[in-house]
């Protein structure tokens, strides 16, 4: 054996959780005699590889201690890694002759020396007084050789940043579009400027912005919002690595991770998914933007805000918040609206929107949007509502599946908005068929608080109020 280098059977550890190998220093009787000849066979085991992206960790506790014997499946230890803390198992036998990396909040990386393990027990005496150094001293090497590797750091991969160019050609000039196409664009979140038009003289018509496929669409914004946010990770000085770089992260972001964190723990989510046909609502949309003017900038979003308050009426034991020993139902309902991206990513509140007209809530909205930009928060940014709502539609996300923010007990999140082909419900026509706008809704429940039944009661009456929105008005 010309390398002294092996990979053994410990690789695999922690529910069998896929991982690499790990990198262990293992002296053969032959190899033992050129580097440790004062001591018996034995290996040097390193600290495992938890998972794919695990480059250290600490270890949380020794199940086992020197002098201990092991067996496949015991557990050695617990790895805490940056995920969550995982079991170190055995997958051969051996005894623990030395431990080398004590129980702590010490920071060990991946394949660094934790302990010593031999075949016989009568040679664990011969490691009481070990010293690392030996078996540490090749590891420089490797260590050593990855420096260089700063040199191609991350500005490389940011020379394709010019590639938004092209995503912005198609915007060149005055667009000319029905006024029904510019408001089906802005609900479904698409740049009117990249469709083309099929009507007289190339004018945009509702018919073309209904049959545009999303994700050309959607690449225009991923491109431009990937602007502001490598300006944001530029301005928190990166520290280069090998092949990589490590972002800071703001308070208020380590903050939001945890909190969701402990809810994604906490709670027990089950989801609920319906479609809805949108087409009444967006011809109401039209109806109150014509009647109180083009200023007033109405969107869909502040209706499917008013139908969501208005769902709590029919189902009050949805707004809620389990209290551990109580369950707290709320009189108001106090909705919070996701706003921002990436690091700038915020909730504010609306209080009372079952109190509130549809112009007032989209006052209020286009506030909250208004103080990202400017950077001039309320109390209302730190509030926590009774419920929370999450639009996606604006980037071609069909569905997701949101996670409830303790204490609430339910969260929605809507797709975007677009054309399909569904079964005509309408008795005196004579096609099958016919052609709708649809939305996906997804709602997210605690199943200590809404069951079931409750859940489901919820999104119908979600879904009844947007497909006969004049019921908002009441």
């Amino acid at each position: 054996m010309a390398s002294t280098t092996l990979y053994r059977g410990f690789a695999q550890a922690g529910r069998r959780l896929a991982s690499r190998s790990i990198l262990t220093h293992r002296a053969s009787p032959a190899v033992a005699r050129s580097w440790f000849s004062s001591y018996p066979a034995h290996e040097v085991v390193g600290l495992p590889a938890l998972s794919p992206t695990m480059e250290a960790g600490t270890i949380a506790s020794w199940n086992k201690g020197e002098g201990d014997s092991f067996g496949p499946g015991d557990v050695i230890c617990s790895v805490e890694t940056d995920k969550a803390t995982v079991d170190f198992e055995a997958q051969d036998d051996g005894i623990i002759a030395k431990i080398l990396a004590e129980a702590g909040p010490t920071e060990i990386k991946c394949g660094e020396p934790i302990m010593i393990t031999v075949e016989d027990e009568g040679d664990v005496a011969a490691f009481k007084d070990y010293v690392l150094e030996a078996s540490s001293s090749p590891a420089p090497a490797p260590a050593a050789a990855p420096e260089p590797a700063p040199a191609p750091v991350a500005p490389a991969p940011a020379a394709p940043a010019p590639a938004p160019p092209v995503a912005a050609a198609p915007s060149g000039g005055r667009v000319v579009a029905s006024p029904l196409a510019h408001m089906l664009a802005k609900d479904m979140g698409y740049d009117i400027s990249s469709i083309s038009g099929t009507g007289p003289g190339g004018r945009i018509i509702a018919a073309d912005v209904r049959e545009f496929e999303p994700a050309a669409a959607s690449e225009a914004p991923a491109a431009t919002d990937a602007a502001p946010a490598q300006a944001a990770m530029a301005t928190a000085q990166p520290i280069p690595g090998a092949g990589y770089a490590d972002y800071p992260i703001s308070e208020s972001a380590k903050e939001v991770a945890s909190r969701l964190a402990q809810s994604k723990r906490n709670v027990p989510h089950y989801y609920l998914t319906v479609d809805i046909a949108m087409d009444e609502l967006l011809s109401l949309r039209s109806t109150l933007s014509s009647a109180v003017g083009d200023d007033s900038n109405l969107g869909v979003y502040e209706l499917i805000i008013k139908a969501a308050a208005a769902s709590m009426k029919a189902c009050p034991s949805a707004n809620a918040a389990w209290m551990e020993s109580v369950v707290r139902v709320y009189d108001s309902v106090d909705i919070n609206v996701v706003v921002g991206t990436g690091d700038k990513l915020y909730t504010p509140v609306i209080r009372d929107c079952g109190g509130k007209g549809i112009k007032g809530i989209s006052s209020e909205l286009n506030s909250y949007v208004e103080a990202v930009e400017t950077g001039d928060f309320g109390s209302e940014f730190a509030s926590m509502g009774t419920f929370t709502i999450m639009n996606l539609g604006m980037y071609g996300i069909k569905s997701c599946a949101p996670i409830i923010r303790e204490p609430q007990s339910v969260a929605l999140a809507i797709g975007s908005l677009e054309n399909r082909i569904v079964p005509n419900d309408d008795p005196d026509s004579d096609e099958i068929y016919k052609e709708s706008v649809m939305m996906t809704a997804t709602l997210s429940c605690d199943h200590r608080v809404v069951d079931g039944a409750v859940g489901a009661q919820w999104l119908s009456a979600f879904k009844a109020h947007i497909e006969n929105p004049s019921t908002l008005l009441l």
